[in-house]
């Protein structure tokens, strides 16, 4: 028996089984490559869901993490830090905010976002107690807790786990008609994906954002955006709503902001809008400790110093036309933005997953998301040649 089988039959015994990974058991990484327990080394183009936009164990991160742990790690929020608040000024900075509310994982700062929303719906609209509405879309994935696969489109995320919490409306993704139709006293803001990662990497039209961002301003309720997956110049631009003139109000983030290596999230807005809490209103142990905010620091000058937003845009636009020149009959679409790319295969493909097999016994790991879609989304650090290098393997198994 290989070291990889017995690592995964002894996960499979002792896991409660929530994942379907690949059989692939991977110990080490560096850059865009990992290797797994029997020495077989790989190409990363899953970028653990876009968390290692900046590379394995990019060297500066890792860096600013062995250095900060071994002066502080943690302080909870019942005194200062010394890292938090330079973390949370670049951040704002990055993001052309004015202010952040620091989290942990992606589905916190979900959560946190939807407090946000709620609290300042009831200061400035005319809804009464319990009874805020925030609008969402079919198809969107934010998360895991009770509250938000309550307004999950998905069955398979919600059955066996209710009762549910209400206060949200579904509507179809990309369509800014029915978020005005949607839009009633109760309302109290519009929560959406720029791009649909889990849904299938599913790209609204053009102008879409532009014009959800308008309806909002006009009704006077909060334009929310999820960037945990999209963010960090992973779609090509620093957040992928720059794509339109659609600033959101609330920006939710994570992944990529803990460089791989620890996770870090947070929300952003303006002042106003986040100035609604107040001490005792919401909080976390982790959130904002000085070890998260040394890497979330150093995460952000490695996309800033070497310009992997433009690197994303430059690389994404060339690998989805070498996709598409490869005029597979397997394939229906490709799509995407940046570094974010969906295959998304016909019907008598027989579904992704082979083909993401396939590939792994090649050396290239990727995924398959919403059960068609081979998704494509390698950390930003890859170069030409390596996507050259993956797209031989590519050609042969769609071909």
């Amino acid at each position: 028996m290989s070291e990889s089988q017995r690592i995964i039959e002894l996960t499979e015994q002792f896991s409660a089984n929530n994942y379907h990974p690949l059989p692939v058991v991977i110990a080490r990484a560096e850059g865009i490559f990992v290797e797994d327990a029997d020495g077989k080394r790989y190409m990363d183009m899953l970028a653990s869901y876009s968390a290692v936009n900046q590379g394995h164990r990019h060297p500066r991160i890792i860096e600013a993490m062995v250095e900060q742990a071994a002066r502080l790690t943690l302080t909870s929020r019942a005194f200062h830090n010394d890292q938090m608040g330079p973390f949370l000024a670049e951040l704002c900075e990055f993001c052309g905010a004015e202010m952040a509310l620091p989290m942990n994982t992606g589905a916190e700062a979900v959560e946190t976002a939807i407090k946000t929303v709620r609290k300042w719906g009831y200061q400035n609209r005319p809804v009464a107690p319990d009874k805020a509405e925030i609008i969402v879309c079919d198809g969107n994935f934010h998360g895991r807790t009770t509250t938000i696969i309550s307004f999950s489109s998905e069955e398979e995320y919600k059955q066996g786990f209710g009762p549910f919490t209400p206060g949200f409306v579904l509507i179809p993704y990309g369509d800014a008609d029915a978020l005005e139709a949607a839009i009633n006293d109760n309302t109290v803001g519009f929560m959406a994906e720029p791009i649909q990662g889990e849904g299938g990497v599913l790209v609204p039209p053009d102008g879409y954002l532009a014009r959800c961002r308008e309806i909002c301003s006009r009704h006077g309720i909060l334009f929310v955006l999820d960037e945990i997956q999209t963010g960090f110049c992973r779609t090509g631009k620093r957040f992928a709503h720059q794509y339109e003139d659609a600033n959101p109000d609330v920006l939710i983030l994570g992944k990529a902001l803990g460089g791989g290596v620890y996770p870090v999230s947070a929300v952003t807005a303006s002042a106003e809008i986040l100035g609604v809490f107040r001490p005792g209103d919401h909080g976390s142990t982790f959130g904002g400790n000085p070890l998260a905010a040394a890497i979330g620091r150093a995460a952000l000058r490695v996309l800033i110093d070497e310009d992997l937003e433009n690197q994303s845009f430059e690389l994404g636009r060339y690998f989805r036309q070498q996709l598409r020149a490869i005029g597979s009959p397997l394939v229906h679409e490709v799509r995407g933005r940046g570094l974010l790319i969906g295959v998304q295969l016909k019907a008598e493909a027989g579904g992704a997953r082979p083909y993401c097999e396939q590939l792994m016994d090649r050396g290239i790991l990727c995924k398959e998301t919403h059960e068609d879609v081979i998704r494509f989304a390698p950390p930003l650090v890859i170069t030409k040649d390596q996507i050259d290098q993956a797209l031989t393997h590519v050609r042969a198994v769609l071909t």
